[in-house]
């Protein structure tokens, strides 16, 4: 038997940046999602966002691809949200999305950033916190494709 722990922080956002997830209702979308993630035998650690985008802190199984856990996962929210008169403004979600991994021990201090989401962007926008999170971790930005759909 093979033993795996692969904790990814998972990051996507709206179409076009829009912000159609409104306070209000986080809460329903985040439990849909909860659903979506105990469905597929992966764990949720915490979720939430803002009005134009979400993070994740989540195991998932060695058997599901992280690429096609995001794009069932998007797949099912934006049917879901384009259903329900929650999400008026719901246009469906942005083509890319980030994952980074973590260790264990790094768990406490990414459901923390999570939880102070709002306060967070009291001072720094989404493009701006995605470009960090792609260059802290390694990445390149490649202006002509940065947050574009």
């Amino acid at each position: 038997m093979s033993y795996t722990h692969l904790v990814y922080h998972i990051v996507f956002r709206t179409y076009r940046s829009m912000p159609s997830i409104e306070e209000e209702h986080e809460r329903e979308l985040y439990a849909y999602i909860n659903g979506f993630v105990t469905n597929h035998h992966a764990k949720l650690y915490r979720i939430g966002g803002m009005p134009d985008h979400i993070h994740l802190l989540v195991s998932i199984p060695p058997n599901i691809a992280l690429s096609e856990f995001i794009r069932e996962l998007k797949f099912a929210t934006n049917g879901w949200m384009k259903q329900s008169p929650s999400f008026p403004l719901f246009a469906g979600w942005g083509e890319g999305y980030a994952a980074f991994t973590y260790s264990k021990e790094q768990i406490p201090i990414v459901k923390q950033y999570i939880i102070n989401q709002k306060e967070h962007h009291h001072k720094m926008s989404f493009a701006e916190e995605y470009r960090n999170f792609i260059l802290e971790n390694g990445g390149e930005i490649d202006e002509r494709f940065f947050l574009k759909e």
